[in-house]
């Protein structure tokens, strides 16, 4: 192939890049979108921004709530946060999440997926073939796991799955706690009305 030859295939390729190739691989997050409604925070695009960062919402989510120190749920796509939360926290957050779990520490790139490798979690890029293990951190459970339920006791946890009867799904230490009425992901305070082996049952405690 003589040099003419070569530099009019090297201009035929370029002509096929897009215009801007970072569009190719970076993403735009859109403004976080905040409401107030009573003592109530709500983040009424969480799903969206989940979507673009391409991170499993209920993670995200779990994440969200243990660094803003509150409780909450998600209702549907909407993240709802106890009290009010001032946008800018929610903001520094989100960035504090992009730099653990999403952003490329060699290249910088959005681009990247978490995967398992045996025990470990790591993050790895799809723009650049970099790789580097992330700390996942398991949800804050305040009671201890060896202690015992008690019925009549109030204890926190988090919801993580819905039953077949539709009530809320928690795990405490050996414990399955069968909660009625609550949605996923909430973290709250509930009453143990009846402990039978490793199963009990709960009702959310408003105080």
């Amino acid at each position: 192939m003589s040099g003419d030859d070569y530099l009019a295939l090297l201009k035929r390729a370029r002509e096929r890049l897009p215009d801007d190739i970072s569009k190719v691989s970076r993403f735009e997050l859109p403004e976080i979108d905040v409401l107030y409604e009573g003592k109530t925070t709500v983040w009424r695009n969480f799903g969206d921004v989940a979507d673009v960062i391409r991170r499993e919402h209920l993670a995200f989510f779990q994440y969200m709530i243990r660094e803003l120190g509150t409780a909450g749920t998600m209702d549907g796509r909407r993240a709802m946060f106890k009290g009010r939360v001032v946008k800018k926290n929610i903001e520094d957050k989100l960035g504090s999440f992009l730099n653990a779990y999403v952003y490329c520490q060699e290249c910088h790139s959005p681009d990247t997926r978490l995967v398992r490798e045996g025990r470990t979690t790591v993050l790895r890029c799809d723009a650049c073939g970099g790789h580097r293990p992330v700390a996942v951190r398991k949800a804050k459970r305040t009671t201890r796991e060896s202690a015992a339920l008690q019925e009549g006791k109030i204890y926190d946890v988090l919801i993580e799955d819905i039953g077949k009867k539709g009530d809320g799904v928690a795990k405490l230490g050996n414990y399955t706690i069968f909660v009625t009425g609550a949605p996923k992901g909430a973290e709250m305070k509930i009453l143990i009305e009846k402990v039978t082996g490793n199963i009990a049952y709960a009702r959310p405690h408003v105080e």
